[in-house]
């Protein structure tokens, strides 16, 4: 049976007044009624509350995930080389495992948790040409293990299917979305296949998640848009329209988890480009017909 197609209730608004040159990870706490995100670049983490209050903190390196932690106080966070805990309340920094030490030029990306509480980051090249990106599960001391190594320039990602059988990732440089074989009990990674291919006007598929109604949603990095798949067939059932090129994650969140968080870029755009995309870099905020799913929380 086909999924049913999402409705797409308001136009993209703005969300606090931040224009991030790289801005990403985005994380809806529903302890806080607040979406955490980041500007990668710009080394910053952001904490915009449904009140309205704005809070940033400064880090000394690149900082691209987020996740809430299930027992001790804030986050999990992936810096350029691994994961890392975080206390926004007393700016305690907790390094953890660095796995990536042979591949200097490479940095952390998109990451979120399992349902079973373990992390999974994604890493790819900084300079954005050598097929050096992996995706690592960490457990909850933190521990890395290497769980896929598919030699591709930039990864993201990654979702899950409702039932946790199934985990997508992103080949963001190929334009396309791979679906993994996975056993939720122990994390392992199985069989890969190709599910969706992109052609040149959508753009690069970014971060993404998955609604309770099993349907994927995809921000596109060059196409301007976020798009809603059916998860069995990959069949799109809704676009969303964004007011800059540059789409980098997505995210539900609001008390009813039915707000569409999507975090942009202007990064890479031209003096010209600049100037006629004024909300390049911003965070917006949709109101959907569709319900997400909470966040998962970090073991560790």
């Amino acid at each position: 049976m086909a999924t049913t197609p999402p409705r797409i209730l308001s136009a993209p608004r703005v969300v606090g007044d931040v224009r991030a040159t790289l801005g990403e990870g985005l994380c809806w706490s529903t302890r806080q009624q607040a979406i955490w995100w980041v500007d990668i670049l710009e080394h910053r983490l952001y904490r915009d509350a449904a009140a309205g209050a704005h809070d940033a903190w400064s880090f000394d390196e690149t900082i691209s995930a987020v996740a809430e932690r299930a027992d001790g106080p804030g986050l999990a966070v992936t810096l350029r080389r691994g994961l890392a805990l975080f206390d926004p309340a007393t700016r305690a920094l907790v390094r953890l495992d660095e796995p990536e030490r042979e591949r200097a030029g490479n940095r952390f990306n998109d990451g979120k948790c399992d349902a079973q509480g373990r992390f999974w980051g994604g890493t790819m090249d900084f300079a954005v040409r050598e097929p050096t990106g992996a995706f690592y599960r960490f457990d909850a001391a933190g521990r890395a293990e290497r769980a896929i190594d598919p030699g591709w320039i930039v990864t993201n990602g990654p979702t899950w299917t409702l039932d946790g059988r199934t985990m997508f990732v992103n080949d963001t440089v190929r334009r396309r979305v791979v679906a993994h074989a996975f056993d939720p009990a122990t994390g392992a990674v199985g069989a890969a296949r190709d599910w969706l291919a992109f052609g040149e006007a959508d753009g690069h598929p970014d971060g993404m998640t998955t609604d309770a109604a099993g349907r994927l949603w995809i921000a596109h990095w060059g196409g301007a848009c976020v798009t809603c798949h059916d998860p069995a067939t990959a069949a799109e059932l809704a676009r969303v329209a964004l007011p800059t090129a540059h789409i980098t994650n997505v995210a539900f969140g609001g008390p009813d988890m039915t707000t569409l968080f999507v975090s942009s870029a202007k990064f890479d755009l031209t003096d010209a480009q600049l100037a006629a995309q004024p909300l390049a870099g911003a965070l917006f905020a949709v109101e959907t017909g569709a319900t997400g799913l909470p966040a998962n929380l970090f073991a560790g």
